[in-house]
């Protein structure tokens, strides 16, 4: 199999060039890095070249990496249902680029796009309705970045005055509580609370 998926990646790889910056054979898996303003003709070559046949999407998705200048990797994954293989394919891009729609080549890649835009922010063009998917109305952000803030940025409540849903700023109820990460078998130098009755309770339960 791993043979099989390198001779596909070089004949991609070749087809392609410079489209395709080239392709990695890991765990089984065969992954192409193309460029992301030709996203649409590596896609369409995929699908209907006869070596590749790829006519299923399974996914679209993204990663971020914020320490990148172009922090987010696109993934698209699909499915030859004719020879049995499978592929991803990445791009690059940053916080400002858009992304070429595939939605031409693979019509169901539309709510795919519409979910990496929500979670990720990645805006694609030429999407028919480029939206949010899965947050809700007014949601501030993209949750799915590293740098999102495990509070959100707003939160959303019933008020029973207003007889409505509202939206506020998140407010935490305490401060964050600090941790020693001290091993659990050496004990901290302080007494937790509860822990005081401990050295009051004798060997067979009664006080000592």
């Amino acid at each position: 199999m791993d043979d099989t998926l390198d001779t596909l990646g070089r004949t991609i790889a070749e087809a392609l060039a410079p489209s395709v910056a080239g392709y990695a054979l890991a765990h089984h898996e065969l992954t192409v890095s193309a460029e992301a303003q030709d996203i649409v003709a590596v896609m369409r070559f995929l699908r209907d070249d006869p070596r590749c046949l790829f006519w299923c999407i399974i996914d679209v998705t993204a990663v971020d990496w914020p320490g990148r200048e172009r922090r987010f990797d696109v993934v698209y994954h699909l499915l030859s249902p004719k020879h049995n293989f499978r592929i991803r394919v990445k791009i690059a891009t940053d916080e400002t680029t858009p992304v070429p729609s595939i939605i031409e080549v693979y019509p169901g890649a539309d709510w795919f796009e519409r979910e990496t835009y929500d979670l990720y922010g990645v805006v694609f063009t030429g999407h028919p309705d480029m939206r949010r998917l899965l947050t809700d109305y007014g949601f501030e952000g993209h949750p799915l970045r590293k740098d999102f803030p495990l509070t959100g940025f707003v939160e959303v409540r019933y008020d029973d005055e207003l007889k409505r849903v509202v939206y506020a700023p998140v407010r935490l109820a305490q401060e964050f509580r600090n941790f020693d990460f001290l091993s659990p078998w050496e004990g901290t130098d302080y007494v937790l609370p509860g822990d005081e009755k401990a050295g009051k309770i004798g060997p067979t339960g009664q006080g000592s």
